[in-house]
């Protein structure tokens, strides 16, 4: 969210032409976006002591345990002294034995992320110390500095988390499992969640074998906690809230402080010409967006692109309102039950529920 002293949604007292994201082609300096990867603006007040564990859920509070346990261990993981030396100079202790990596293995809803989060925030470390992404952001780090770079920047970390590992592209699964074995070399904690799709209740739920299977040489890395719960969201796609008129949308985007208006096509065209990895930029200073003629997305590339954007919505907590097609009917059929239908479940999901939060923006 933007850092401006007036409240989101504050109503224009007079009419100004709102932003536009398609205007918008953001330089990102790369300390920039290692500075932030850090848990996104709704999770920054979680602790472990805020996540409420289910008392029919005995996993809940042994998973709360042993991240406790494993963030107090990570307390003298860099400290100076006479380890071995690294490649560019600088001595490093040598890691401590045992499991260098935690993967918190469930279903949606039972809270990995906010676990995740309650790690990073435990971990004794300043934050430059300490790293907190998702995959996809992880990708896009090595896309926008390069693999070496990326090693070399993250190396000095005591915690790497990666929300949401993602074990749907080959490639990028590799790549991932690389950067992390050079990581751990270098003494770096890990730590990672990853969801199963919803629907999936009792089938192949919990991905703990999978996981491990797919980084291969990492496996001995990582220490798996299985965490039961009841998976709200296993009914299937959420119901999105009709979209509105175009006059509305318009209307809206003029009366509202710091809101974007852009026409839909037009902005999935415009993400092609923008790295993924400056998407969060791209949405700077903005406490609405605000999108006229969404129509189902044509292609795959388009449809990751968006995803991307999403995500990126949903962390700043933006709210997004929209003529056209409900986000429910944004993706394929094809593209739901293909290979990467849990990005899309996940996409909808987000924007559904940015979707509600901007109902409050409408005028009567």
């Amino acid at each position: 969210m933007s850092s401006s002293t007036s409240a989101p949604g504050h109503r224009r007292t007079a009419e100004v032409a709102p932003l536009s994201l398609c205007a918008r082609e953001p330089h990102v300096p790369a300390d920039r976006l290692v500075a932030e990867m850090v848990p996104p603006p709704r999770f920054d007040s979680v602790r472990f002591d805020t996540y409420i564990p289910d008392p029919g859920q005995p996993s809940q509070t042994e998973a709360v345990r042993a991240l406790s346990g494993f963030a107090a261990g990570l307390g003298g993981a860099h400290a100076s002294g006479s380890g071995r030396k690294r490649w560019f100079g600088r001595s490093k202790a040598a890691a401590p034995a045992g499991p260098r990596g935690i993967y918190l293995d469930g279903g949606y809803g039972v809270g990995k992320t906010h676990l995740l989060a309650s790690l990073w925030h435990a971990t004794p470390a300043a934050p430059e110390q300490k790293a907190f992404g998702t995959f996809v952001e992880l990708t896009n780090l090595v896309g926008a500095l390069g693999f070496q770079q990326t090693v070399r920047t993250l190396s000095d970390h005591r915690l790497l988390c990666i929300d949401e590992f993602e074990l749907d592209d080959p490639g990028d699964t590799v790549l991932v499992s690389s950067l992390l074995s050079k990581l751990v070399e270098q003494g770096v904690a890990l730590a990672a969640t990853s969801n199963t799709l919803p629907g999936k209740l009792g089938e192949g739920r919990f991905a703990a074998t999978d996981f491990l299977r797919e980084i291969q040489g990492l496996s001995a890395h990582f220490k798996a906690l299985r965490i039961d719960g009841e998976d709200y969201r296993h009914r299937g796609l959420p119901e999105a809230p009709a979209p509105y008129s175009e006059e509305q949308v318009t209307k809206t985007a003029y009366a509202t402080d710091r809101a974007s208006l852009d026409d839909f096509p037009h902005l999935l065209a415009h993400l092609a010409k923008v790295h993924p990895s400056r998407y969060g930029a791209l949405t700077d200073e903005l406490d609405a967006v605000c999108l006229t003629d969404v129509t189902p997305v044509p292609d795959q590339s388009t449809a990751l692109r968006l995803v991307v954007l999403a995500d990126r919505l949903y962390d700043r907590e933006v709210p997004v309102l929209a003529s056209g097609v409900p986000f429910d009917r944004l993706f394929s059929e094809d593209m739901l039950n293909g290979g990467y239908r849990k990005k899309y479940f996940r996409a909808i999901s987000r924007l559904t529920a940015l979707a509600r939060d901007a109902k409050g923006l409408v005028g009567e």
